[in-house]
């Protein structure tokens, strides 16, 4: 598929548009707050460095192709608190491994062998795992929980019934943000310094390549390309090629990690 395929829907900025664009929210903003406290990553550098290549990636495929911190480094970085260095030397070496799987036939072959059921079968199970997580927000907010699935219900009630835009991302964001701002006052707005590089050291690439690198490129390739792919053709008829996923996610890393972006990946919101 080219880019400037005429058949492509043409960008447009509406409010359901912005609705939809903050629907992901909720997986992307807890990773980066946890890993931003763990491991020293500055929060602003890492939503920065997302803010720009999801307009980089909307640009490109004139689609909307999320954009998601990778889950396996994440979950890891969080719960032993790996140092900085470490998680940057797993963005740097996945980067190289997906930008050369972008190239030649090394897509097309893994879609070969990966059959299409095995792919559903991790979205479906990744599905799953959030809505497990969605249980321990409700055990400690129970009533902001339910305040959030009572706005989502009565919009796809009236989307349905009354052909009324879904708002409900966009509402449940607006009531968290003036909830916040009533309880701990509007934050403190500053510029941020000028990004420093990071350079991993050796042991910090030996530890990435161990304990990091493998886990995420399987989940990656298969729930944040393949998945993704097919995902394209499912809701809007595009074939996205799988190794051009591949080459903007490798894109996106070593262009991002060294400066303090967080390690990211392509995903339906759950990759």
């Amino acid at each position: 598929m080219n880019s400037r395929d005429p058949a492509l829907p043409a960008i447009k900025v509406t409010v359901q548009e912005l609705a939809g664009a903050v629907g992901d929210f909720g997986t992307i903003i807890p990773l980066v707050v946890g890993v931003a406290i763990v491991s020293g990553f500055n929060a602003g550098y890492i939503l920065l460095f997302f803010g720009l290549w999801f307009i980089l990636t909307g640009l490109y495929y004139r689609l909307p192709i999320p954009i998601e911190p990778m889950k396996a480094i994440a979950v890891v970085a969080i719960a032993e608190g790996l140092a900085l260095g470490q998680v940057v030397a797993a963005g740097l070496l996945l980067g190289l491994l997906f930008l050369f799987l972008g190239t030649g036939k090394w897509m097309e072959q893994l879609e070969r062998w990966i059959p299409p059921a095995v792919i559903r079968g991790i979205q479906l199970g990744l599905a799953l795992l959030l809505f497990r997580t969605s249980g321990g927000y409700l055990i400690g907010d129970p009533l902001f929980f339910l305040v959030g699935i009572a706005i989502v219900i009565a919009f796809l009630v009236a989307s349905k019934y009354r052909g009324i835009a879904d708002l409900s991302s966009l509402v449940v964001l607006v009531l968290a943000i003036s909830v916040g701002i009533a309880l701990h006052g509007v934050p403190q707005l500053e510029l941020l310094p000028i990004p420093q590089l990071v350079i991993p050291t050796i042991p910090d690439l030996s530890f990435a390549l161990a304990v990091l690198v493998l886990p995420q490129a399987l989940l990656t390739i298969t729930n944040a390309i393949l998945a993704t792919s097919f995902l394209t053709k499912d809701l809007f008829n595009q074939d996205v090629e799988p190794k051009r996923l591949s080459w903007t996610i490798g894109l996106m890393n070593l262009t991002s990690v060294p400066f303090g972006g967080f390690p990211m990946c392509h995903g339906e919101s759950t990759d």
